[in-house]
């Protein structure tokens, strides 16, 4: 049994991931700022809000393994946008990610070798219209991806998942209907959008010592729209 920590795992990808990893007999901790609701009894919830809370003694002793699965998805024009909301973005996504990452490796297990998970977006690698706040954020998220690789090998690992559009709480609006998600489905190469559960089995693999040589990695999970 492994320690991990998923930050945002209320909804979406970070419950699918932490209900993946309790099936699999883990012990994990969520914190976000609406409760955990499901089955597993070997989730424990934590109130937290990334922008808000300090993570002074928050973070659990000895573990195995962070997730960062906190974001938005805030699609509007750039000519529109103001400075304000590309800083709130980057407090979101880079700023939170950073504090959680401090605070892990702290208390990463010294007997083990820990393992992160970031995410980021198809948009950094492809460009798409209305995706400027997201992709400069998550486009960071990717570079610190690759520099905390290099600083911390070989005693923990860390890697980031960019998908495609998924089919979660975050992206109610873009889906809200059959016909919108069709219509979404249509665009990728495999004519579906992704599945919460698509990302928290790569989240898993990437937590777990059977990527034990990878780090550093960007991976599409996205049916081929970053290549295709």
């Amino acid at each position: 049994m492994k320690k991990y920590v998923i930050v945002g795992g209320s909804k979406g990808i970070g419950k699918e991931t932490a209900e993946l990893l309790a099936a699999e007999g883990h012990q994990v901790t969520v914190f976000s700022r609406t409760p955990y609701e499901g089955p597993a009894h070997t989730i424990e919830w934590e109130e937290f809000d990334v922008l808000e809370d300090s993570w002074e003694d928050q973070m659990p002793e000895d573990i195995d393994g962070l997730v960062y699965s906190v974001g938005s998805i805030n699609l509007k024009p750039f000519r529109g946008l103001k400075t304000e909301v590309f800083e709130a973005d980057f407090q979101l996504h880079v700023m939170g990610a950073i504090k959680a990452l401090q605070a892990a490796y702290k208390n990463f297990n010294a007997n083990s070798i820990p393992s992160v998970v970031l995410y980021s977006t198809v948009a950094v690698q492809r460009g798409m219209p209305f995706h400027a706040t997201v992709s400069a954020s998550k486009g960071a998220i990717e570079g610190l991806t690759r520099a905390i690789a290099s600083e911390w090998a070989p005693k923990a690992r860390i890697n980031c998942i960019a998908p495609s559009l998924t089919d979660t709480p975050l992206a109610g609006k873009l889906l809200s209907t059959p016909e919108k998600k069709e219509a979404m489905g249509n665009n990728n190469p495999m004519k579906r959008v992704g599945e919460a559960n698509d990302i928290a089995e790569m989240t898993a693999f990437l937590l777990s010592d059977k990527s034990s040589w990878m780090t550093g990695q960007i991976v599409h999970i996205d049916g081929g729209q970053s290549v295709l």
